[in-house]
């Protein structure tokens, strides 16, 4: 006669929610062969921050910023 199966047992709420932050925070990845815990790359509405700044930034806000490097040199005013 077989053995019957363990049943799983449930998460509670808090488990369930735990589990969840940790999914969207971290991220798995594989290193020498080993699963590995990263954190994710922050984004923002799902684009990489640098891409997002790249995209929507405006010279006044990079100078701000000190991000010179991102500037383009047609977005500096030219003396007449």
């Amino acid at each position: 006669m077989p053995k019957p199966k363990k049943q799983k047992k449930k998460l509670t709420a808090e488990q369930r929610r735990e589990k969840k932050r940790r999914r969207e925070e971290f991220e798995t990845i594989f290193i020498n062969g080993k699963q590995k815990r990263v954190r994710r790359a922050p984004t923002v509405d799902g684009i990489p921050v640098d891409t997002f700044i790249l995209q929507n930034a405006d010279p006044i806000w990079l100078h701000q910023n000190e991000m010179w490097e991102l500037m383009k040199p047609d977005d500096h005013p030219q003396d007449p």
